[in-house]
């Protein structure tokens, strides 16, 4: 007999009611409600949909690529980002009237389109692409990447390759391999594809996978790199007449530190954003042997913890620091969840920032609407993720939060000092908003009765301060 729907649940399956599906669907996800579900079998699924995201993202990135490059006008906007107006994709709408055909056929289009304000056009071009061919390999690329994602998470949940509940726990090994090779190595490695590709190509240089085996980087090659002499890759930067894309004012430089910005194209200089990622890749590389594993060299993060005390002697006792964390974080997968939400949120709430205030993409801070719409995209993102951290937050101190193993250590504080710690966080809210909003409604005023001048301006001083550091 076939077995119905939802086999994780035999319970449910029984239902004679349409509440079988509408609860399957429900539960699909929770897994620690299933049917002989272990801790070890809760982080194999854990690991195992992990692989699907990957799958998924890449295949919305897919979708952008193939799109663009089948309905879009890269190619035409690739010639004169400043004037062509970049095309998402085209409206096939049954609904659309002589009147809204009229007004969205636009951008040089012959049929209604969307005008694109991703900052996609700006990405691609930024990077080395050129041609809807390109696009169309990029898109391929990327959905065969999304198969063997796919592949690799069905992999994982078959008995010979199911990783161990041990595995899972050894917190040092992961964060090793992760600080080292997927942010280390993938940062090195994106620096290889700006010093071999989107550098090139910037200069009027076109690199491809016919000729990027036979075009140097550098007319020095890697001389300087084996004999340490490694100023040789700064000298002879791009000049401020540079015209992007051209030949014209182009250096040789690969990796520089000029800070500020391309003057056509309002964008930080490729060499430096190429010498940035290197740089970082190194560190995470060190940064990834960092944790004592099967080696026994290096630190030991639950010693660190357990060390991580205040001071004794001080007027009220300061508590037991960080002592018992190791084992609390490393058993509740909602505590590393809200970590790991609240890390992603505060991340991405700084990109939306410095997209607009250091654009990495050429003639992207040209498009304000691009500008205006990545901002709001990235803000909106990252409350979303602060959300989920403080509810999976809450979700560990209600459910998985140890009071004997965490007896006076930091979590224990927080929780014996919530009231004020509330109360405190609420009027410093409640200050900063309300003083905010009385700026902006005094500058309206002043600009509405004709005195501009009475506006009372905030200054970024500490953006300004490492703006003036860096160049």
């Amino acid at each position: 007999m076939a077995t119905k729907f939802p086999s994780f649940s035999q319970g449910l399956a029984q239902d004679p009611t349409t509440r079988r599906i509408w609860y399957g669907i429900a539960t699909a996800h929770d897994f620690e409600s299933h049917d002989g579900m272990t801790e070890e079998k809760l982080y194999q699924k854990l690991f195992s949909t992990h692989f699907g995201h990957l799958a998924i993202i890449g295949l919305w990135v897919s979708g952008n690529l193939f799109h663009i490059a089948w309905q879009g006008n890269f190619e035409q906007w690739v010639t004169d980002p400043l004037h062509v107006r970049p095309i998402a994709h085209a409206i096939w709408d049954p609904h659309f009237g002589q009147g809204a055909i009229t007004a969205f056929t636009q951008a040089g289009a012959t049929s209604p389109v969307n005008i694109a304000y991703s900052g996609l056009y700006h990405w691609w071009y930024t990077i080395g692409m050129r041609s809807n061919a390109e696009l169309y390999q990029g898109s391929i690329f990327m959905m065969i990447l999304s198969a063997w994602a796919l592949f690799a998470g069905w992999l994982h949940l078959q008995p010979k390759f199911r990783p161990s509940l041990a595995w899972f726990k050894n917190a040092e090994s992961r964060l090793n391999h992760h600080l080292a090779v997927l942010f280390g190595f993938s940062s090195i490695a994106w620096t290889g594809h700006l010093v071999h590709v989107a550098i090139p190509e910037s200069r009027g240089v076109h690199v491809g996978w016919d000729n990027f085996l036979n075009v140097l980087p550098h007319p020095a090659g890697l001389a300087p790199f084996f004999t340490g002499n490694w100023g040789v890759y700064a000298q002879n930067p791009d000049t401020a007449y540079q015209v992007f894309n051209s030949t014209e004012g182009s250096g040789t430089a690969i990796l520089t530190f000029l800070g500020g910005f391309h003057p056509q194209t309002e964008a930080l200089w490729l060499t430096d954003i190429a010498h940035h990622h290197l740089a970082i890749g190194c560190l995470f590389v060190i940064a990834g042997h960092m944790y004592r594993t099967n080696f026994g060299i290096g630190h030991s993060i639950r010693e660190i913890l357990d060390a991580h005390n205040p001071p004794k002697g001080t007027p009220g006792d300061l508590g037991a620091g960080h002592k018992g964390l190791y084992d609390t974080i490393n058993n509740s997968l909602h505590f590393q969840l809200g970590l790991a939400l609240a890390s992603l949120g505060v991340v991405t709430s700084l990109v939306a920032q410095h997209m607009y205030a250091m654009p990495s993409y050429a003639f992207i801070a040209k498009d304000y609407t691009t500008q205006a719409a990545l901002y709001t995209h990235h803000q909106y993102i990252a409350i979303f993720l602060m959300c989920g951290a403080f509810a999976h937050g809450a979700i560990f101190f209600i459910r998985d939060y140890d009071p004997e193993a965490n007896k006076n250590n930091v979590l224990a504080r927080v929780l014996e000092h919530k009231e004020a710690i509330i109360s405190h966080l609420s009027w410093v809210s409640l200050f900063l908003g309300f003083h905010t909003l009385g700026l902006y409604v005094h500058n309206d005023v002043v600009v509405a009765f004709g005195t501009p001048e009475k506006q009372i301006l905030v200054e970024p001083v500490f953006a300004q301060f490492v703006q003036a550091a860096s160049g």
